[in-house]
């Protein structure tokens, strides 16, 4: 009877190891999957939540609607999208767990891209540094590394003699870009 209560023991024992053994390598392989998401990945496995985000010096409560590799397009209201630069992003507070794996297009789809669309229908835009300054005017220029941004009230069309100045913009130093009047279905 002393030798089963041993071997009993010794059997538990092992169960035991076992268990924490594997408890530990699932750890540890969950650990390794986690480091190889990035936030791209992460960002789309949230399109339609509303995280908080700190960005050119404000916090910002947006609903994801569009991720890319360099940028995510947010609407803190309705019809009034914001892209915001990631770069720029210095946290994001109440996303869901998760990450999505990108397309190669999604990857592809970058910042410069996406200004290009937006500078290509001459629309008056904010633009938020990562300092807290705002511009206002027409993107005139859509470069690989910047952008130029002609300054005017936002309330005027992009003519000359409405021009104020023209500022360079370098992407990094880009918090984000919204256009001065909201979006209509009609564009």
């Amino acid at each position: 009877m002393r030798w089963e209560r041993l071997f009993d023991d010794l059997e538990a024992q092992l169960a035991s190891d076992d268990a924490h053994d594997l408890e530990s390598e699932i750890a540890d392989r969950t650990r390794r999957e986690r480091a190889l998401i990035d936030l791209h990945a992460r960002l789309l496995a949230n399109v339609g939540t509303r995280p908080t985000w700190w960005v050119g010096g404000e916090a910002l409560a947006a609903q994801v609607v569009d991720v890319g590799p360099d940028w995510v397009l947010v609407e803190p209201t309705p019809a009034r999208p914001v892209l915001l630069r990631l770069g720029a992003v210095r946290s994001v507070a109440g996303l869901r767990r998760g990450a999505q794996t990108p397309s190669v297009v999604a990857r592809r789809f970058t910042l410069a891209l996406a200004l290009g669309a937006i500078s290509r229908d001459r629309a008056s835009v904010e633009i938020r540094d990562v300092d807290g300054r705002q511009l206002v005017g027409t993107i005139d220029v859509v470069g690989a590394d910047h952008l130029e941004i002609a300054e005017h009230a936002s309330d005027e069309p992009r003519r000359s003699a409405n021009v104020t100045s023209v500022a360079l913009v370098p992407y990094a130093s880009l918090a984000w870009v919204r256009r001065v009047r909201p979006v209509t279905a009609d564009g």
